[in-house]
């Protein structure tokens, strides 16, 4: 049973040595326990400091892309290494590295597939009032859409088997920690939670610049991955809060008519309008569903290409070892 550990790494050359120190060297039920940084296009010494630190494997992305290209390129990258079991953990040692054994135990016993690492948030110092109710509204707003029960959807701190490595897929180009919750729930991957430690901070965080940017991003991101899987349903509540509000005036108009007051022809006017703005949005949703169809087919297909392409890699690799011992 392999191990990978993904680090994304963006100019972290003071932090790296930390978080590598404080990493697991061996777990009950792992044979081989390997280091993958994905360097993010850093500009200081963190590659260098990698290599000083003994990484076992880097991947470095010409420029910076996000964390969550760098994410899923990591993903890939420890598929192709022969990864079963996949931790991702921050470089800046938020997390308790000692806690790994935490994540892989429940994939080790056949009972997920994806777990995350729950920290207790309104016990982490360095977070304000207003961002802990901000995680917390967040995570319960993520439990809704995906169906899961994770209690900190954000956390980075997270195990993936490689059956659950297949079948993720990114598409923001913001964060990965929303996005494959909402996933794992729609694709019903088997998803659990454990609790675990956090460390003192050792430098702000730097995946947004303000609150409401990142609430910006992170609405977008929901809404967006959401509506990928569940696009009838957006859009017929959105058609139907339309159409809705179009009868409702039409309702007024009639009132008026039947008084025989007069006038009001705006309101007949304003309630066509919406109602046929409503119905359209309705077979707009109708429409976007049978795309939804055809766009999981294509995840299907997604899957089974990975499959097997790291079949013939492992099938390559087993052949180039033959061949040297022979």
């Amino acid at each position: 049973m392999k191990l990978i550990i993904q680090i994304p790494c963006y100019n972290e050359e003071t932090a790296l040595p930390v978080t590598l120190k404080h990493l697991p060297k061996t777990l009950k039920g792992i044979n081989t326990i390997e280091v993958l940084i994905v360097d993010d296009g850093s500009t200081d010494r963190t590659i260098e400091v990698a290599k000083e630190e003994g990484v076992h494997h880097i991947v470095k992305m010409t420029n910076h892309k996000g964390l969550a290209e760098v994410f899923l390129n990591g993903m890939d990258a420890s598929l192709h290494l022969g990864a079963d079991i996949i931790v991702n953990t921050d470089a800046d040692n938020q997390y308790f590295g000692e806690d790994i054994q935490k994540l892989v135990d429940p994939i080790l016993a056949g009972e997920a597939d994806m777990v995350i690492g729950t920290r207790n948030i309104k016990d982490i110092e360095h977070f304000s009032f207003f961002k802990k109710r901000l995680q917390s509204l967040g995570s319960w707003v993520v439990r809704q859409l995906s169906g899961t029960r994770v209690p900190d959807t954000t956390s980075g701190f997270r195990a993936f088997s490689r059956e659950a490595a297949l079948r993720l897929n990114v598409v923001s180009k913001f964060t990965y920690t929303l996005e494959t919750v909402i996933q794992a729930g729609k694709k019903n991957i088997a998803i659990t939670h454990v609790p675990v430690r956090t460390n003192k901070q050792l430098r702000k965080s730097r995946l947004f610049s303000s609150i409401p940017v990142y609430l910006k991003r992170s609405i977008f991101t929901m809404t967006r991955v959401y509506a990928l899987y569940e696009p009838l349903k957006v859009f017929l509540w959105i058609g139907g809060l339309i159409f809705g509000t179009g009868f409702l005036i039409s309702l007024r108009y009639l009132y008026f008519y039947f008084q025989k007051s007069g006038g009001h022809v705006q309101s007949l006017i304003l309630a066509a309008v919406l109602m046929i703005v409503g119905f359209q949005v309705g077979m707009i949703g109708l429409l976007s569903d049978i795309i939804s169809a055809n766009r999981r087919l294509i995840e299907e297909m997604l899957y089974r290409i990975k499959k097997i392409e790291l079949s013939s890699c492992e099938e390559s690799k087993k052949h180039s070892r033959n061949g040297k011992t022979g």
